[in-house]
């Protein structure tokens, strides 16, 4: 449905969600591309949910959706069931105890260990699985032995949109660390240019992005599982070399060069979910509005590896990226999606339901164990697939 229906379904809601203001932040930058904020003052997690888009109406809709998915995973209406792995096995039911997003300095979940579970589907084999409850919820009040984390967190109009999203995140997550743990000679090569897409759209972002004086690089990052994803990394024009003084530039904060990552079936719309994202991450520090950013943020240098990313040569990008990608309605892309992960071997992609079936919008966590999960308190930063990337295999 358009983005105005979906937000007219979702205002009433806003403030039984503790959402209290919904805020522009565009003008806070000189880009003009739309970045909205929305205000839960007594989040559960973080206070301030952003959102992005081509318009101002599409930014705001995608704040008040990221809003409503934090403030429903910090108290899911799920179903449930205390007991160990080894009980609840027992009577029949499967369990996953997730030791992959154990946290830091907490041990892995014991078969005879008792803590709550709650059920969710492995949509690509219809079973139900029983994974820790404390791995699902968004609820950082809490000490918990799992790493809470929005990462596969996802929200939709319906739950099929928001299992796409979800899915989709987690593919783009995963991209993105296995780009990160690559040779950096490869890391690099893989530069495209956004204008040779041809996309007016996307053209229009970078088209603003250059004139308000910023460079962009775009970084082609599709994984094995052929999902297109990129990233994006947005930073003042004196990084590029043809604009950089003969002394080799001036000393540049971290904070300077932002960041966003975006997959899809369309190589253009990850394309835009990327460019949009960095400019949103920009305005997060402009605006110094989140309240998970540590202070020293502000002050670190930018390392060497992130500047030498505005060396890169942009070259057009591959004729099979430029076409429209897979058509079709949202099953049919889900349905896509759930094949290219089944055709790496990939065994279990875990939904549960977080909201209430009485919600005009659909909250879902996604867990998919095997792939790469971003950076965080974990007590395993790394799983087999990027170890594999990284000794080269």
């Amino acid at each position: 449905m358009s983005p105005r229906e979906t937000l007219s379904r979702v205002e009433p809601f806003l403030a039984g969600f503790g959402i209290t203001r919904v805020a522009r932040h565009t003008g806070l930058d000189d880009i003009g591309i739309p970045v909205w904020c929305a205000y839960a003052p007594n989040s559960r997690s973080i206070v301030i949910a952003q959102g992005k888009g081509l318009t101002d109406l599409d930014a705001r809709v995608s704040t008040v959706m990221e809003a409503l998915e934090r403030a429903v995973a910090g108290e899911p209406s799920v179903t449930l069931i205390h007991g160990s792995a080894s009980s609840l096995q027992a009577v029949g039911y499967e369990t996953d105890t997730l030791n992959c997003l154990t946290a830091v300095h907490k041990a892995d979940l014991g078969p005879d260990e008792e803590t709550e579970w709650v059920a969710g589907i492995n949509i690509l084999t219809g079973d139900t699985i029983h994974i820790p409850f404390e791995a699902v919820v968004l609820d950082r009040t809490r000490d918990a032995r799992y790493w809470m984390s929005s990462d596969g967190l996802a929200s939709g109009n319906n739950v099929e949109e928001a299992i796409l999203h979800g899915v989709l995140e987690r593919i783009e997550r995963d991209a993105h660390v296995l780009w990160q743990v690559g040779v950096e000679k490869d890391r690099y090569a893989c530069c495209v240019d956004p204008r040779g897409f041809e996309d007016a759209a996307l053209t229009g972002l970078i088209d603003k992005i250059e004139a308000s004086g910023l460079a962009l690089r775009l970084f082609d990052i599709t994984s094995d599982i052929g999902i297109p994803c990129f990233t994006a990394m947005l930073g003042p024009g004196d990084l590029i070399p043809s604009q950089r003084d003969s002394d080799g530039g001036r000393d540049i904060r971290l904070v300077e060069v932002t960041g966003g990552t975006g997959a899809h079936p369309s190589a253009v719309r990850a394309a835009l979910r990327a460019v949009t994202e960095a400019v949103q991450s920009r305005l997060t520090y402009i605006s110094g509005a989140r309240d998970d950013i540590s202070p020293a943020t502000f002050s670190r240098s930018l390392p060497p590896l992130m500047r030498r990313a505005f060396d890169a040569v942009a070259a057009p990008p591959a004729a099979a990226l430029c076409g429209e990608g897979v058509a079709g309605d949202l099953s049919l892309l889900l349905q896509h999606v759930l094949d290219a992960l089944r055709n790496r071997r990939i065994a279990s992609v875990i939904v549960v339901r977080l909201s209430e079936d009485t919600l005009p919008f659909s909250v879902v966590k996604v867990v998919i164990p095997e792939l790469e999960n971003p950076e965080g308190e974990r007590a395993r930063r790394f799983g087999t697939r990027a170890l594999a990337r990284a000794i080269g295999f």
